[in-house]
């Protein structure tokens, strides 16, 4: 884009009058010399701004670039390996990254100033995560709340031998049940029945701590400390206060002795708390005040506000546990909320008798916390059942997604890959033989 500025003399037609040169004739000028001499001169010295398009085009526009198209989730994906009971958990970050970085972090901090130790770790609350664990404790109580009431309108079949269940009003034809004794006789086929909100929301206990920064709960002990679900006792660790569940809120940071020892600051010389204006906790319906929604435009609004519920659970959780450290042990489910785990010896893993039952701890992910029990996604409720030769054709969503799918509610895009909604499904087996 050139910009042209003329300058007209006093005696001259100004731009608009009777001239001799036509408006398009200097719009279409193609270079400064014509403009210098065929349009400049008749206007004399009078300013005017002339937006000029070039004829040359530009190198960026003639180079030849490949049109690429960019999602922030693959078009299909496979879900996590299945690990069994002989091997151990990954470590989220590798060992060697793990040493890597804390020998960078050594470098880094050698002869410098020693920085203050932020909280949590002073035994100080992060004011600005108080709010956001209220939104998930009260955001768990409306996810349990809404999928009884799901249950009653879509029908969810749970295995009476395993783990395993499927969304749907007939269970999967496929043979992977592994538990008990008659699963040889069965051939791996599934015993299906009504399932429970227990099939749904795997429950995950944790043991509640009164001093998140005290002593390491020891094994004598394991049976006189109270065990309750451990999204809750992340929450409370972040300051919800529950109380069922007292916990101890200091003031002032705590004064570093040792490395693993401490001293409460003195507390007596603060004036008392101001009792601040509480966030309302939800309280969870019996399943006897269940009201099962008649409308299908309920059911669809039911489903998208679990789907949302869902989602603000995981987020917030997710967020929760950068700042407020949670672990789990590499060979069983068993989760402890707290910086370090604790000493009961009651790891039933592979091996554990050469470890005296002690729980191998490391640091836990989202999914050890919250785990999503995966389903079979059923493309049509309405259409054929799903078969067992075109099983590599279906895909795979949490249990709640498909709950909650199946109620009306839209696919969120991060499931969508797992799912494998861009899979054509052959319609048997004649047709599934001639897939390339």
């Amino acid at each position: 884009m050139l910009s042209v500025i003329l300058h007209p003399t006093p005696g001259s037609p100004s731009f608009g009058e009777k001239s001799n040169v036509s408006p398009y004739l200097w719009m279409r000028a193609g270079g400064s010399k014509y403009c210098e001499d065929h349009v400049l001169q008749p206007f004399g010295r009078r300013e005017l701004g002339l937006p000029l398009t070039s004829r040359t085009p530009s190198r960026l526009w003639c180079e030849k670039r490949a049109f690429v198209v960019k999602n922030n989730y693959p078009q299909n994906a496979d879900l996590p390996r299945y690990l069994s009971k002989n091997e151990k958990k990954p470590f989220p970050v590798p060992i060697v990254e793990l040493r890597r970085a804390a020998r960078e972090r050594l470098k880094s901090r050698k002869h410098q100033p020693r920085t203050p130790v932020p909280p949590p770790k002073t035994g100080l609350l992060v004011k600005c995560l108080i709010p956001l664990a209220y939104e998930v404790l009260n955001a768990r109580i409306t996810l349990i709340n809404n999928l009884k009431k799901l249950l009653k309108v879509v029908p969810v079949q749970a295995c009476r031998w395993c783990n395993e269940v499927h969304v749907g009003p007939i269970g999967h034809p496929f043979k992977s049940c592994r538990g008990g004794q008659q699963a040889s006789i069965r051939k791996g086929l599934h015993d299906w029945s009504n399932a429970v909100i227990e099939d749904i929301v795997v429950p995950v206990d944790a043991y509640h701590l009164y001093d998140r920064l005290g002593k390491r709960i020891p094994h004598v002990e394991r049976f006189s400390i109270p065990r309750i679900p451990a999204v809750v006792e992340l929450c409370i660790q972040a300051g919800v206060d529950v109380p069922e569940f007292p916990t101890k809120r200091r003031r002032k940071p705590v004064i570093r002795v040792g490395k693993n020892e401490f001293i409460d600051a003195d507390e007596t010389e603060l004036p008392e708390p101001v009792p601040e204006d509480k966030i309302p906790i939800l309280a969870e319906i019996p399943d006897a005040a269940i009201v099962v929604p008649s409308l299908m435009e309920e059911i669809v609004l039911l489903g998208e506000e679990t789907l949302q519920a869902w989602e603000t659970v995981r987020k917030g959780a997710k967020r929760l546990m950068k700042m407020y450290p949670v672990r789990v042990c590499g060979y069983c489910p068993e989760v402890h909320v707290g910086p370090s785990g604790h000493k009961a010896q009651n790891c039933g893993a592979h091996k554990h008798q050469q470890r005296n039952g002690q729980h191998g701890w490391q640091a836990a992910v989202l999914d050890d916390l919250i785990p999503p029990r995966y389903v079979w996604h059923v493309p049509d409720v309405n259409g054929p059942p799903l078969q067992q030769e075109l099983k590599n054709f279906y895909g795979q969503a949490p249990a709640v997604v498909e709950i909650c799918v199946q109620a009306g509610a839209e696919i969120p895009e991060q499931y969508k890959s797992t799912m494998r909604l861009e899979v054509g499904i052959p319609a048997d087996i004649k047709e599934a033989e001639m897939v390339v």
